[in-house]
């Protein structure tokens, strides 16, 4: 399906440079602890909690990539672990993007906002500018089908 006569279904996902320095991360955290737990087990025992955080992290970004989907009925974004959510265009209340300076860098955010529900993508979670994401979003949106099931965006 379509959203639009230009815009065809499109999904954002993460890299994959990222799920694999994370995992490298992990084994450098794990290798760390071993070496310096000199028989000390709170040294080991952190160095394995961290191993143990990335690793899951890392997993996710392997076992579901992508996090963001659009179509003509609305997106499909990840919930949960490695799970997805289709939210249709009537039940999307805004579409932006927030910008913060942070460490004297400006951030984006993408915030889609659902009434009952918030979801925020970074551009590491898009792979892409978020700004560009919210264009592409708000014209499938403008372009989806008017109705009674579409109605008019808002």
């Amino acid at each position: 399906m379509y959203p639009g006569p230009d815009i065809p279904p499109r999904q954002w996902r993460v890299e994959t440079t990222l799920p694999v320095a994370k995992l490298g991360a992990a084994a450098l955290f794990l290798a760390l602890g071993v070496y310096f737990a000199d028989g000390d087990p709170v040294r080991l025992g952190a160095g394995a909690l961290v191993a143990a955080g990335l690793l899951g992290w890392g997993v996710r970004d392997l076992v579901a990539p992508v996090r963001l989907a659009v179509d003509a009925d609305g997106i499909t974004v990840i919930q949960g672990f490695a799970g997805r959510r289709h939210l249709p265009w009537p039940e999307i209340e805004q579409i932006r993007v927030d910008t913060r300076p942070r460490l004297g860098l400006a951030t984006e955010t993408l915030e889609i906002d659902s009434g009952r529900s918030l979801h925020l993508f970074s551009r590491y979670d898009l792979g892409t500018a978020p700004r560009e994401v919210a264009e592409v979003l708000r014209t499938a949106r403008a372009s989806r089908p008017s109705g009674p099931a579409g109605g008019p965006p808002r």
